[in-house]
């Protein structure tokens, strides 16, 4: 156990031991939280994953079919009917502050399957870099570097007032056009080509001024006129200073980028070079109940659904939610190159895009580009309740530069500052020719680099 783990256990403590009983069972034992320093176990969690294995072997096979099997397991087997069973036995206490069943039913779960799928990808320069579809926020890092593209970047201070301007802008854009366009491209159709064009960025570059912009401005794109009444009404009579008290955003990121818990993101390179790079997430313990049967909770990212039906990230049924989590890839030359991501919530293809651009135009090495001093933006629409957005807050490490600091406050940014090692989770690995190479965030002392 990690310090941070603890006094996450302990935010949760009276929930947990008035309401939700089942998680008490197991993060509270005996009344105490587990302890830095000492092992935590999980039997229940380790039975169901010990059963799944155990059965889905049982059939023999390749290494497929017993994939296969174990899925079926999980998703219209004994999983799926043990989750049904708890979040329609009782109703449990949530954010409302009032008692509700679950939704999520053993049918829904049968009926819907994972799926391959391209890439969203943009070139720059030696590079390719890779993000899942619009139905996530990647695609926004992907604009972010069309709008940057030919800018100048390399010859910025990765310090200086120009380099966190003109990112901060760029981001601006991006996620402006994420509020207008984004959803699940399976209910939605989002012009994604024409957000990546070269025609269409140069437009979104000529917006980046001297000095900070204030409004939300997503691009035109001719026939996708759509409502951003969603976007553009989501602080209306929400004061910015009760925004900060609520901690809002990723239930375990503050604003700030101070952790109570967090997301999780692994980057693997194997001795093969097959790379593999995942930001689980949802399931955190202070989210749901702990099912006991099984000894883990739900996840909760249909939070990221909108109710306001002139939004493409709508709810609908069988509809993925325009999630945040947002691993990524980048070819060199035409060969996989690097996997890289963060945890984060809204912050993610923002600190990602910051050591993609540490990395490549400014020659950092991987660690290099982690460490740097780093920031983001609240500018735009939260993905999280209740959605406010900031007009012209950025938030930076303390480490920055006092002139740095001095100028960025004449162009007009609101500027938030943070503890010296604030912001990020960032991981990354890279095979650059027969060399495996690997760093992670030394912010919160829990990302390893490791190479066996």
């Amino acid at each position: 156990m990690v310090e941070r783990i603890t006094a996450t256990v302990e935010t949760v403590r009276d929930l947990f031991e008035t309401e939700w009983r089942s998680s008490a069972a197991v993060y509270l034992k005996d009344g105490i939280a587990p302890q830095p320093g000492t092992l935590f176990a999980n039997p229940a969690m380790a039975e169901t994953y010990a059963r799944i294995l155990s059965e889905a072997e049982a059939g023999g096979g390749s290494r497929e079919a017993v994939i296969d099997r174990a899925r079926a397991i999980w998703s219209k087997g004994w999983v799926a009917a043990a989750i049904d069973r708890y979040v329609h036995a009782e109703p449990m206490m949530d954010v409302s502050g009032r008692r509700h069943f679950g939704l999520l039913s053993a049918q829904d779960m049968a009926e819907w399957q994972p799926t391959y799928e391209d890439p969203t990808t943009y070139d720059y320069g030696r590079y390719r870099v890779c993000k899942a579809g619009p139905w996530s926020q990647g695609p926004a890092l992907l604009q972010a570097l069309a709008i940057l593209d030919g800018i100048g970047v390399a010859d910025m201070d990765p310090t200086g007032p120009d380099f966190v301007h003109a990112v901060t802008e760029a981001i601006k854009l991006a996620f402006a056009d994420r509020e207008a366009f984004y959803g699940d491209p399976e209910f939605v159709d989002v012009p994604m080509q024409a957000l990546l064009s070269a025609g269409y960025n140069a437009e979104r570059r000529r917006l980046i001024g001297d000095r900070a912009s204030l409004d939300l401005r997503p691009g035109t794109v001719p026939g996708y006129e759509r409502s951003l009444a969603a976007a553009l009404g989501v602080d209306a009579g929400v004061d910015p200073r009760a925004l900060e008290r609520m901690g809002v955003g990723e239930p375990t990121v503050s604003k700030s980028g101070v952790v109570a818990g967090d997301t999780v993101h692994m980057d693997i390179i194997d001795r093969d070079g097959n790379m593999f790079s995942a930001t689980p997430s949802g399931g955190w313990l202070q989210s749901s109940p702990i099912i006991p049967e099984l000894g883990f909770c739900l996840g909760n990212r249909a939070q990221m659904f909108w109710l306001d039906e002139s939004s493409p990230s709508a709810l609908a049924p069988r509809k993925r939610p325009r999630t945040t989590l947002s691993p990524g890839f980048a070819l060199r030359d035409g060969e996989p190159y690097m996997a890289f991501g963060t945890p984060g919530g809204d912050q993610q293809d923002q600190w990602a895009l910051l050591l993609f651009l540490h990395h490549v135009d400014h020659g950092m090495n991987l660690q290099e580009a982690i460490d740097c001093p780093a920031f983001h933006s609240e500018h735009f629409p939260s993905s999280f309740w209740p959605r406010g957005r900031k007009p012209g807050r950025v938030v930076l490490e303390s480490r920055f530069p006092a002139a740095t600091i001095d100028a960025l406050t004449a162009r007009g940014h609101d500027l938030q500052l943070g503890d010296d090692w604030s912001e990020g989770r960032l991981t990354a690995a890279a095979k650059d020719g027969t060399m495996l190479k690997a760093a992670a965030n030394p912010r919160g002392m829990q990302g390893y680099a490791v190479g066996r």
